[in-house]
Parts: structure tokens; C-alpha cells; sequence
């Protein structure tokens, strides 16, 4: 399995809905406009394909120089345990620079895993700590 990894693609909202939904995070996905507003004001999205089929989604809004809100990372249920999350996560990391900090809000089924690829637990989020 070879995934390429994008971060000048906007996927169709219906893509990043099937994504979703195979995924098992929690969004309103039957709320197509909402969905759609979402990555339209969202400034940094990084995508994972396989063979031309959207298989992962990191979506971030963030200022590129302090803080970085980590707000959406899914992969298909069937893509899981491959460490294509992890990749996402470590993209989005590069994109935004030493400077900037990551910082997400964690769904309680994923609490165990962003210890897992290196995040540091916070009292009621996950963060990485800016280096400079």
C-alpha cells in the first residue's frame, strides 16, 4: 500500500463525509453544508489517497506562527493501524513550523491514542509544545 499524502487537494465534501463516516468520528454528516462551511473557512488541510481514493483527513485552522487547532483527523476504518493518523498528524506539524503549537480536543474513544504518537496530555486537551 503506497498513500500519498496532499496538502493542496480539497477533497468533495462527499469524499471527506464518506471518510467521516467510515471512520468513526462524530460529525453531523448528514449536515452536507456544514460540513462544506467547515473546510471552507479551515486553513490547513492535509490528505491521505490511496489510489485516488481519500482515505485519511487531517483539517487544522491555525496562524502558522503560534497556535494550531488540530480540529478533524480521520482514516478510513479499513486504513486504521497504519500509521497514516500519525503521518497526518506529523505533516501538519512540519506545516506549521517549530513555533507553533498543536492543539486538539480529544473524542473520548481516541484519548488513548495521541499519547501514542507523541502528544502530551493536557487537562482537557493534547498538546505539542512549540520548541522555539
Amino acid at each position: 500500500m503506497e498513500i500519498e499524502y496532499r496538502d493542496d487537494i480539497q477533497p468533495t465534501t462527499h469524499q471527506i463525509i464518506d471518510v467521516y463516516d467510515s471512520s468513526g468520528i462524530m460529525r453531523s454528516t448528514t449536515d452536507v453544508k456544514r460540513i462544506e462551511k467547515m473546510y471552507t473557512h479551515s486553513n490547513l488541510v492535509i490528505t491521505a489517497w490511496d489510489n485516488g481514493q481519500l482515505v485519511g483527513i487531517s483539517r487544522s485552522l491555525t496562524d502558522f506562527c503560534y497556535c494550531c487547532y488540530l480540529s478533524d483527523l480521520a482514516v478510513r476504518k479499513e486504513y486504521q493501524k497504519n500509521g497514516i493518523g500519525k503521518k497526518l498528524i506529523d505533516l501538519t506539524k512540519n506545516k506549521i513550523g517549530e513555533q507553533t503549537a498543536l492543539i486538539l480536543l480529544a473524542a473520548p474513544s481516541a484519548i488513548d491514542y495521541y499519547p501514542k504518537v507523541g502528544m502530551q496530555k493536557i487537562e482537557n486537551g493534547f498538546i505539542i509544545r512549540r520548541t522555539k
